[in-house]
């Protein structure tokens, strides 16, 4: 049956490893992931890849890797990755996973904090970037590449040099399951902190699979299922929800190409399931609505019609509308629009599981409207990670879900929500002060989260506590929702809403090129001139649009000036973090000279 179902339990797997070796047992022929390699899409079944894993194990020993040792893996999503840290899991050791676009000063934090002994690298511009932090890898037992790279370091080997001896040996390696313990270390992840160096969360086997466990209970998985995994393998969203939940239900899971890419893979994957961030709905939204603009009125008529209806559909099947005769048009708009729309994300999605930040009612009501289910979640890679989660059943899209089943949540000081469950981190390594800070006495983790909760218990954030915005007249203002309406806009990339201490409210914006160049051919301006970016009636269509996207906020909130930014924000300037949050204190700093202009006068 297409439904049945096949989790294995805590009981028969209480560690990370014996999960993936009842897993084999189980359904050793099943495809457990695919990637793309040699120009195609490659299958692996469970037990390929337990033979692999034998012989990463075998070279991992003949390392010197004693259980407790910790391994890095910088690498993007592929089989290599999973390899490296299931072969970890099964001899006690510790993976630490790395952004393939972070910093190379944060790697080396990381690598010297962690005392990583033995590293995966995927790329030789990866190697590039850790040559800028040559002395920190010198003490590193091995590093093993997926790619040949120029290095003097006698410990490099390419991973098809390193596994040799043990391809060579006869018979060949059988796979090691040390007997482990759940309540043991599984992994370090590095928290991409906005401010300061990034903090290393402890994560036991019991944490992660506990809270994987609660998940499946508010959403199942299938065997029949497959995933799509864009998301870094790093993002502890992407590793519980997209990585080991499926390796615990039996699902399989398509490794993406790249972001650039995933509209292809999209279309030959053909996924049921996939766990996303807001960004990637938001620019697909940002598609959509800048083609549907140029559409014929019947066009835009029809499409506008066709997610009226959905939405309408939705919510009576939700319980939350009456049914009404207009719903009976639903299926032929959805036959000429939705389907169409849903075509170009595989046509088979089942659910999207959407996390990381807040999604725009305005971008959720469009996809939900579409027969597209997004179900949004809440976590913190704290707790390994998922707090609450919407389900396909009881879905209110402005909120992140009930909690899961075993999670105990309560709203504290100021609004913050705290938690409480089995998946809370064990602390953070070697930062007993920090810790301390994050989890109370009684073991209530306080997440810096605003929030407001309904009676049925559904969350809904309403705010972050550092990054609320007060202004000089004492009104406060959680600049989240303001942005995230305002990245919407086809002119803006990203966006950041300042205003601390000042008498209103301003926007830093990073136009979207594209869309630049193509107001500027329309005003007569010459989009390659700097100028461009302190014109001031470029400056007049961005706050018209701005004005626009922000129209529903209170008065108060109303943003009066803005200041076009000419260099994006990345995690290679520093000014995002790895998982793309903006590192406001910074950005601040570098745009000084702009926010005086901004205010000068007031």
């Amino acid at each position: 049956m297409e439904h049945d179902q096949d989790i294995i339990s805590l009981d028969d797997a209480p560690t990370l490893a014996h999960a993936f070796h009842e897993r084999v047992l189980r359904t050793p022929d099943r495809i457990a992931w695919r990637d793309w390699r040699n120009g195609g899409w490659t299958e692996h079944s469970w037990r390929d890849s337990q033979d692999a894993v034998a012989l990463w194990q075998n070279r991992m020993l003949a390392d010197a890797l004693q259980p407790g040792d910790r391994i890095g893996i910088l690498c993007s999503n592929r089989w290599e990755w999973a390899l490296a840290d299931q072969a970890a899991q099964g001899l006690g050791l510790v993976s630490v996973p790395l952004y393939t676009n972070d910093r190379a000063d944060n790697m080396g934090w990381i690598l010297q904090d962690a005392g990583v002994r033995w590293l995966l690298v995927e790329k030789a511009e990866q190697w590039q970037r850790l040559q800028q932090i040559h002395e920190q890898l010198e003490n590193l037992i091995r590093i093993v590449t997926l790619e040949p790279v120029a290095s003097d370091l006698p410990q490099v080997a390419t991973l098809d040099d390193w596994l040799a001896p043990a391809r060579a040996l006869q018979p060949t390696p059988s796979y090691i399951l040390e007997p482990g313990n759940p309540t043991e270390l599984a992994t370090i992840v590095y928290t991409s902190g906005t401010t300061g160096r990034p903090k290393g969360v402890m994560l036991s086997h019991h944490n992660i699979l506990w809270d994987l466990h609660a998940a499946l209970k508010r959403v199942p998985a299938y065997p029949s299922d497959l995933f799509l995994s864009f998301l870094p393998l790093s993002h502890t969203l992407e590793r519980t929800a997209g990585y080991y939940l499926p390796l615990v239900c039996g699902a399989t899971v398509a490794f993406s190409r790249s972001v650039a890419q995933l509209a292809e893979d999209l279309l030959e994957i053909r996924p049921t399931v996939m766990i996303s961030v807001p960004r990637i709905f938001e620019r697909v939204y940002g598609k959509i609505t800048a083609k549907i603009a140029s559409e014929s009125k019947l066009k835009r008529r029809l499409f506008h019609g066709a997610v009226s209806l959905g939405w309408q559909r939705f919510e009576w099947q939700q319980g939350r509308a009456k049914w009404s005769p207009g719903l009976l048009l639903q299926p032929l708009l959805d036959r000429l629009v939705g389907s169409k729309i849903r075509a170009r994300l595989g046509g088979r999605l089942r659910l999207t599981v959407c996390g990381g930040a807040a999604l725009g009612e305005e971008v959720a009501r469009l996809f939900v409207g579409l027969g597209i289910p997004i179900l949004q979640g809440y976590g913190l890679t704290e707790t390994s990670p998922v707090i609450s989660v919407n389900t396909l059943e009881d879905n209110l899209p402005s909120s992140v879900g009930r909690p899961l089943p075993g999670v105990e949540v309560c709203i504290g000081d100021k609004d913050e929500l705290l938690t409480r469950s089995p998946a809370v981190m064990l602390g953070y390594w070697n930062n007993p002060e920090a810790t301390a800070c994050m989890v109370d006495e009684d073991g209530w983790v306080h997440t810096g989260d605003q929030v407001a909760m309904d009676e049925r218990g559904h969350i809904r954030i309403t705010g972050r506590l550092k990054e609320i915005i007060v202004l000089s007249n004492g009104e406060k203002v959680p600049p989240a929702d303001m942005e995230n309406a305002i990245a919407l806009d086809e002119l803006v990339e990203q966006v950041m809403v300042i205003g601390e201490g000042r008498p209103y409210l301003s926007a830093l914006v990073v136009p979207n090129p594209e869309a630049l160049q193509e107001m500027a051919k329309e005003i007569d301006l010459n989009p390659a001139n700097h100028a461009i970016y302190e014109d001031e009636h470029v400056r007049e269509l961005f706050m018209e649009h701005i004005e626009e996207r922000t129209r529903g906020f209170p008065g108060y909130a109303r943003i009066r000036q803005v200041a076009i930014v000419e260099s994006p924000w990345t995690p290679d300037n520093g000014l995002m973090t790895p998982t793309l949050k903006l590192r406001r204190d910074r950005i601040l700093q570098l745009c000084q000279e702009l926010e005086e202009k901004l205010y000068a006068g007031h």
